[in-house]
């Protein structure tokens, strides 16, 4: 069986194990109380069932097993805890997601459990070893500082994704989006020599990309599942590991590093651009308002663009055109070796950009929606 073929036998795995077993949560998870009222905070018209996220978590652990069972992944699995690491770190991150979903957890406990996530990540050998220094110098990380960006790249992927996971398919679509960036991305680096065969990212953005494929035919509007708190950290806590097992040990300069990544925190905010500004922008507007950080509110980007009047299925696809040009950004000019190849993707965003500012209500095929819809 040849390389491809492995690699896409786990993509399908993990879509289609994720697909199926989220017809057992849609039947399971009312019976738990897992299910989304609507309120003032939402905007979805109906209850909906939530808990998707657990059918992530089965997806992305039955891929990583037919993976250790392929010889094509022989060295990602052999005399490495990194692996380990990343499915006990997951599975903390999921289960404090889950509780969540089933009981509102406070801001404090959320956010200890996703520390604990990222520190059993960085004890169990999940971290970065180099940090460049944006148009600088390559720093070698001490263990402790190794151990600390670890931590705080976890938690601020895994609140990025999980504050965008507001509207249907949006997180989903744009985790996936990144995730297939990423596994083009670090296929290349594994092309140079510049990391080896026995490197874990590339494994797990494809894993990402299939859990991502396999749920988003339930989830995209109107959904008929979310994913929950489970899922969306879950995604967070996988691109966070994906980008540390590469960005971090890659020490030669490589084409379309000015663009892709001159430190490992570069990569999240180019191809995950969407959730951290909206993260960003969250963080001001509430210190403006005194408010805490955890203060929900829908001024969200994706809120903003519904009360401009883009319906809630254009308003995805937007978010997910600009998910997909800030990682055309990043990955063309190291597919391309160079740099020019950036312009037409800057154009586009403009573009987009215009096209958000200047058609604020103008419908595709969609009722006119000037105001979020509440009930």
């Amino acid at each position: 069986m040849s390389r491809t073929l492995q690699h896409a036998v786990v993509l399908g795995a993990a879509a289609i194990v994720t697909y199926l077993f989220t017809f057992v949560v849609t039947r399971v998870a009312p019976k738990l109380g897992a299910v989304v009222e609507p309120d003032d905070r939402r905007v979805h018209q109906r209850p909906t069932i939530t808990g998707g996220g657990a059918a992530m978590f089965v997806g992305f652990l039955a891929a990583l097993v037919l993976a250790s069972r392929l010889p094509g992944f022989t060295q990602v699995f052999a005399g490495s805890s990194e692996a380990l690491a990343v499915v006990v770190a997951a599975t903390v991150m999921f289960a404090i997601g889950a509780v969540d979903d089933l009981r509102e957890l406070s801001a404090p406990a959320k956010v200890a459990g996703q520390v604990l996530s990222g520190s059993l990540l960085a004890v169990l050998g999940v971290t970065l070893f180099y940090f460049r220094v944006p148009f600088g110098q390559l720093v070698v990380l001490s263990a402790d500082w190794a151990t600390l960006i670890t931590v705080l790249l976890v938690v601020v992927v895994a609140n990025s994704v999980n504050l965008i996971d507001g509207l249907d398919g949006l997180a989903a679509g744009t985790v996936a989006i990144a995730a297939g960036a990423f596994y083009l991305y670090s296929g290349e680096l594994q092309n140079a020599g510049l990391i080896s065969d026995a490197n874990l990212g590339p494994l797990l953005a494809l894993v990402t990309l299939g859990i991502c494929l396999g749920f988003l035919p339930h989830n995209f509007h109107p959904a008929r599942i979310f994913m929950g708190d489970g899922g969306a950290l879950l995604l967070g806590l996988l691109m966070a590991s994906a980008t540390m097992t590469v960005g971090g040990r890659v020490v030669d300069q490589f084409s379309g590093q000015v663009y892709f990544f001159f430190a490992p925190i570069a990569i999240p905010f180019l191809i995950l651009g969407v959730p951290l500004v909206d993260v960003a922008l969250a963080v001001a507007r509430r210190a403006y308002r005194r408010e805490g950080i955890a203060t929900a509110d829908k001024d969200h980007l994706h809120h903003r663009l519904l009360r401009m009047g883009h319906g809630h299925r254009r308003t995805v696809l937007l978010l997910w055109a600009w998910t997909a040009l800030l990682s055309g950004v990043a990955l063309v000019p190291t597919l391309t070796g160079s740099g020019d190849a950036v312009l037409p993707f800057a154009l586009a965003g403009v573009a987009i950009l215009l096209f958000f500012l200047l058609r604020p209500r103008t419908r595709l095929g969609e009722e006119r929606e000037p105001e979020i819809r509440r009930v």
